[in-house]
């Protein structure tokens, strides 16, 4: 399988699916070290005893470097996570801030962008749970919005061009766009699939050497079952994590929830503390 492809297998194909493969690989390459073990046991000599205490440290050095790989590549992973729920909350407050800041707009720029950044909120939050491959129209949704966010604020900045929070408002709305890039890049940011594929090759290797030498009987069996679940259940939590689109662990959009939250008020009580007109007086 092509390094490309295989990339593609790990990100489309089902966890659940990938794990029954991984644990019967695992499951094989155990059994196929058991045989040979057996072979080797009917051609013992004099220095089976030393032998015994090579192979121990051997299976000690193997299973002591697979941990080290699935350490490391569950490191990477965890950073690609944390990369994207910082994300999250940078958007989060870039989009707040412009929202507050549009506050200080007149009409009907302020209306404009209040109702577009609603529905951005709401597209980033579709966007979030959505399935990567299904979610087409929610990305050209997504686009649209910001073409649109961009367009009303050239359409509202004549009206605040003498204003010194001008220059301001336009950086907290360059921000919140830039910060579209920034997510959809994390999410397209997944651990090598080199590293992957070395690590399953790893891991049917380390399984045969295990069933290699392992005691014969009910215990080996067991030791050796409970290994392979761990290292196994291990791996495909490093995929699920690097799966930021369809698996299980994902990024908290408790910042947008808030977010959107707090849009959900009136704009009417930014206006509450506004002195009101002062009559004309009377013509005398």
């Amino acid at each position: 399988m092509l390094p490309t492809g295989f990339e593609n297998w790990l990100l489309t194909t089902p966890i659940w699916l990938i794990g029954l493969i991984l644990f019967s690989g695992m499951a094989l390459a155990g059994f196929i070290g058991w045989t040979l073990r057996q072979r080797r046991e009917r051609q013992r000599d004099a220095d089976a005893e030393s032998e015994e205490t090579h192979e121990g440290y051997l299976i000690s050095a193997v299973l002591g470097l697979l941990a080290l790989l699935t350490g490391f590549t569950f490191s990477l992973a965890i950073d690609r996570f944390d990369a994207r729920r910082e994300n999250v909350l940078i958007e989060a407050n870039a989009i707040g801030t412009t929202y507050l800041r549009t506050q200080l707009l007149e009409e009907p720029h302020r209306t404009r962008i209040n109702n577009l950044l609603k529905q951005y909120v709401d597209t980033r939050l579709a966007l979030a749970r959505a399935t990567p491959g299904k979610n087409g129209e929610l990305l050209k949704r997504n686009d649209q919005l910001l073409t649109d966010l961009w367009t009303a604020t050239v359409a509202a900045f004549p009206s605040i061009r003498g204003y010194d929070f001008s220059s301001s408002y336009l950086e907290t709305m360059n921000q919140m766009i830039d910060m579209d890039t920034s997510r959809k890049t994390a999410r397209r940011a997944h651990v090598p699939a080199a590293v992957f594929l070395l690590l399953f090759i790893y891991q049917f290797t380390s399984a045969g050497a295990l069933g290699y030498v392992l005691p014969n009987g009910t215990r080996g069996k067991l030791s050796a079952a409970l290994v392979f679940l761990l290292f196994g259940l291990s791996l495909l939590l490093v995929l699920d994590i690097d799966r930021p689109g369809d698996g299980r662990i994902r990024e908290s959009q408790f910042p947008m929830e808030l977010l959107k939250r707090s849009m959900q008020q009136p704009t009417s009580v930014y206006d509450r503390f506004n002195a009101p007109a002062v009559p004309a007086p009377p013509p005398t």
